[in-house]
């Protein structure tokens, strides 16, 4: 098991009441021992609001903190399209490093060099992924 971060990031997206989240999730890389939780708070087909609150490496936490910056006042489309963008980059299969909607997110293009940490920068996307869907079972890694 890796050091471990804990980090809690509160927003819209994780309060309660008129502005609670539309959708959350957790996730759980067991073979690391990243948690998160993901909240996220949809206006319609728009990312409002996301946050997020967990324990994990430094990789899982940055990826889930870069994420939420990016996503927030992009569509439901756009959302799931950088998922896929993302999720190239880190697993080494011809993504466009000058993608412009990568932004901060380029930096994870090492993380291809370990595929081990795949998982770690990926958790936080397939969380949110299923987030939005409405999926109530801990998402794994494994």
């Amino acid at each position: 098991m890796t050091s471990g971060v804990s980090v809690t990031m509160t927003g819209d997206a994780a309060a309660t009441g008129p502005g609670a989240p539309s959708g959350t999730a957790e996730g759980y890389n067991p073979l690391c021992g990243d948690k998160v939780k993901i909240y996220v708070k949809m206006d319609d087909e728009i990312v409002e609001d996301v946050s997020f609150e967990g324990s994990g490496c430094a990789i899982s936490t940055a990826s889930a903190s870069i994420m939420t910056e990016t996503l927030k006042g992009k569509t439901r489309a756009q959302a799931e399209e950088l998922f896929h963008t993302f999720h190239d980059l880190v697993t080494g299969q011809q993504a466009q490093l000058d993608a412009p909607e990568l932004g901060k997110l380029a930096v994870f293009s090492g993380v291809s060099e370990f595929p081990i940490r795949v998982k770690c920068a990926t958790l936080a996307w397939h969380t949110l992924r299923a987030a939005m869907n409405g999926e109530d079972e801990v998402i794994s890694t494994e």
